[in-house]
């Protein structure tokens, strides 16, 4: 199956929500009071984390894991009614922003709806339901193998939700499902409406090898982007992880970053992602360190790619929700959301979204370069993320350029700059 180009893709906002956690009620019509917020970053699509019915066997915490579900077309009532969730899908596109929802198609609940009435869509061990993988004590695997009407009752509920106006799914550890699956559920839902979003989780390499190992059937990312849209950041993520937890220089990182632009197709989009639900809070890693905080979200937005940020990185919240209890993100700490504002309006356009694209560390020091090239224009980046000093090479004319970031002078003199605490974007020539 050939998807259509997705380069454009690459100027996407997308705000992830956790929408039990996200505000002190935990519902859709308190996360409909703050879209004027959202919006205002520049946001173009809201994501939310499943928010179905969860499953009560074998649960995970007081409230359960979302990724538990017991039935894909019942909403979880704690988060309001079916009308609420449909009243929150058209605040968002009033405001003209898209809804992507989190499907969870390789396992449900234990004691999912589906297991009750058709147990052959199951895997299982020695006569037991179970799961294949991991640690996922609170869940039971599908079986793609063993029925074809399973293929058929999963489309069926991305044809539920997309006639309910849902615009893109984020499928989770999307390496785990057939690829044939894929192939036939994105025809099906690009029938009703070929502008749908495609995300797939795809998995770390050396969770992929695991599961191949076993004996079992997953896909890498470049398989993945046959079918998807945009794929996780998550085979470069180990390489940054390792970083910030001074387990490993920063070279492999950014090694890995310009490896993306040779091993997938010329339109991949990557979601780029500091923090999200699963992983925690980059605040946390780098001890709360504003100045590094602004080199890595500025970072984020810069690489090639599509960028998405969880609710409260706007605060730099250190603190990572439960996943399985309530635990409200609370935003009543310093704002950064001009920042964030401004980042997002910077790196829109067809430089970031088409333009040749080169990443490089400083030689000496654990500096960013990034680049972006056409035949009309360039844009040059460099994120200081361990706040060094003093100067680097540039390959820039020397004279004196603007920040596109605060609008403050930049100097470069016999090709070199010095080092600031703040990250520098600059746009074309000198003044």
């Amino acid at each position: 199956m050939k998807k259509p180009n997705a380069t454009d893709k690459r100027d996407l906002f997308i705000y992830q929500v956790y929408v039990r956690n996200h505000t002190e009620a935990g519902t859709f019509q308190a996360l409909i009071n703050d879209l004027d917020r959202i919006r205002a970053l520049g946001v173009d699509m809201i994501y939310l984390l499943p928010v179905n019915l969860i499953g009560a066997k074998n649960r995970k915490g007081t409230l359960g894991s979302p990724y538990a579900i017991k039935d894909y077309k019942t909403i979880n009532p704690e988060l309001g009614t079916y009308d609420d969730f449909k009243a929150l899908i058209n605040a968002c596109h009033e405001r003209k922003m898209k809804v992507m929802l989190d499907i969870v198609f390789n396992h449900t609940s234990p004691d999912a709806t589906l297991l009750e009435t058709n147990p052959e869509f199951y895997y299982k061990e020695n006569g037991a339901f179970k799961n294949r993988i991991g640690d996922w004590w609170d869940v039971t695997d599908f079986d793609f193998s063993k029925s074809e009407a399973l293929w058929e009752t999963l489309i069926d509920v991305l044809v539920h939700y997309t006639n309910l106006g849902v615009d893109g799914y984020r499928f989770d550890v999307a390496s785990l499902l057939p690829l044939a699956f894929l192939e036939a559920a994105r025809q099906t839902i690009d029938a009703i409406n070929p502008q749908t979003i495609w995300l797939s989780e795809s998995v770390h390499g050396h969770f992929l090898k695991e599961v191949r190992d076993r004996g079992f059937e997953a896909h890498s990312e470049a398989e993945l982007f046959t079918v998807f849209d945009m794929a996780y950041d998550y085979d470069a993520h180990p390489y940054f992880e390792a970083y910030l937890k001074n387990e490993a220089p920063l070279a492999p990182y950014v090694a890995w970053l310009q490896k993306q632009e040779e091993i997938y197709p010329k339109d991949y989009v990557k979601l780029r992602n500091l923090e999200n639900h699963d992983f925690g809070r980059i605040a946390a890693m780098v001890h709360e360190n504003k100045n590094k905080l602004k080199q890595w979200h500025a970072f984020n937005f810069f690489n090639k790619g599509a960028t998405m940020i969880f609710s409260g990185s706007e605060t730099f919240n250190p603190h990572h929700p439960d996943l399985f209890n309530k635990d409200t993100i609370d935003f009543n700490r310093e704002d950064h959301s001009a920042f964030f504002k401004r980042l997002n309006q910077i790196t829109r356009g067809s430089l970031f979204t088409a333009g040749i694209y080169h990443i490089a560390k400083a030689d000496d020091k654990d500096v960013i370069i990034g680049r972006y090239e056409n035949a009309v224009s360039q844009v040059t980046g460099i994120f200081n993320v361990a706040l060094e000093t003093g100067t680097i090479t540039i390959d820039l004319p020397d004279g004196r350029y603007e920040n596109a970031i605060d609008g403050t002078e930049v100097t470069i003199k016999n090709n070199r700059l010095v080092l600031k605490q703040d990250p520098v974007i600059l746009f074309a020539d000198p003044r």
